[in-house]
């Protein structure tokens, strides 16, 4: 079953129950939704947009969860849903005509397994960066099971043993004008903490790096694992450093891809030692000429593009919203760092 809570004129709570919905539990869902008004509808008029049915918002699945919390228990999914609303991300959002109790319903049926026939030009077609090698290697693998390889496999390769996830350029070998250089960038760079080790008490290894830090005041308890009191104890501690890359995620889908950016610091720098608590966070953000406006004469002279996935300007805006959005959810503010929009072109 769905019912609808209006917040605006423009703005919607879909929710799916198991169950009718009860007079006080209404009253707590309104209550919840900012007193918003239960519409007592099947079926809303008009055209709106909201998450594409098969996917489950982590928006909707932490709603769901305070409803559990101040118990109602038999709410399945929420989702927002905008009315003319003018453009929208078809890769995690679709547009409802008089949506109603189907609105979360899934017909689609499962898609055949894809076999690929040209590598090289499924590559070129999907965009998955793979070098040359690569493809010559999965043809290699192909030739050795006797059979084309699945979309799935390919796509699960690319993914793998992409730069974000391997550092490949990062760690790869230079040669430049015929001579091989003798470190790697990422060589380099670990070479600077060897040769000015300065406060540094560990990095390279694990999830994130430590550093020396201040004499810190701590207001918590001798023991953890049982009732105590809380008082003042001085700490000496030590400060986690780390960067990530996020950049496919977020080529893809800015938002979630720079949230989640965010979110990995709860597992890499918060896991780190014997744990740690967040401070503050920074972002860099990198993409071509956004074409924000028409004022700028080195933007216009550029060729238009189409974008494979996301153009600049939505990067931009939707990656830094999300970045913040995560890191406020767990008590770490963004609170500094930089952008930088270039393109070169070449005859």
């Amino acid at each position: 079953m769905i019912s609808f809570f209006k917040k605006s004129s423009n703005y919607f709570f879909a929710v799916k129950h198991s169950k009718k919905l009860d007079i006080d539990d209404v009253k707590t869902l309104i209550w919840l939704f900012g007193n918003a008004s239960y519409t007592n509808l099947s079926t809303l008029k008009g055209n709106y947009i909201g998450p594409i049915k098969e996917m489950t918002t982590p928006w909707s699945t932490n709603a769901v969860e305070i409803t559990k919390n101040v118990g109602i228990n038999y709410i399945e999914r929420i989702e927002v849903l905008e009315k003319n609303k003018n453009s929208f991300d078809p890769m995690i959002e679709s547009k409802y005509i008089n949506p109603g109790q189907n609105i979360f319903k899934i017909t689609k049926a499962a898609e055949k397994v894809l076999f690929v026939d040209n590598l090289y030009q499924y590559n070129k077609d999907e965009g998955l960066a793979l070098s040359n090698d690569e493809i010559d290697y999965l043809n290699q693998v192909s030739k050795r099971l006797n059979r084309k390889l699945t979309d799935s496999e390919v796509f699960g390769f690319s993914q793998v043993n992409s730069e974000h996830c391997r550092h490949k350029i990062f760690n790869g070998e230079f040669i430049i004008d015929g001579k091989k250089k003798e470190n790697s960038l990422f060589q380099m760079i670990k070479k600077t903490s060897k040769e000015n080790p300065s406060n540094i008490i560990s990095a390279y290894k694990g999830n994130v790096a430590f550093i020396s830090g201040p004499q810190i005041e701590l207001f918590t308890t001798d023991n953890k694992d049982v009732p105590d009191y809380f008082k003042i104890r001085k700490i000496k501690s030590s400060i986690s450093l780390k960067a990530e890359t996020h950049n496919f995620p977020t080529t893809v889908e800015p938002f979630s891809g720079a949230a989640t950016g965010s979110g990995g610091e709860i597992r890499d720098r918060m896991a780190g030692g014997q744990a740690s608590f967040p401070l503050a966070g920074s972002a860099v953000y990198m993409t071509s000429y956004p074409r924000t406006t028409k004022s700028k004469k080195w933007e216009e002279n550029q060729i238009k593009k189409d974008w494979l996935y996301q153009n600049p300007k939505d990067i931009l805006i939707k990656a830094s919203n999300g970045a913040s959005d995560y890191g406020n959810k767990f008590g770490q503010p963004l609170i500094n760092g930089s952008v930088l929009t270039f393109e070169h072109s070449e005859n």
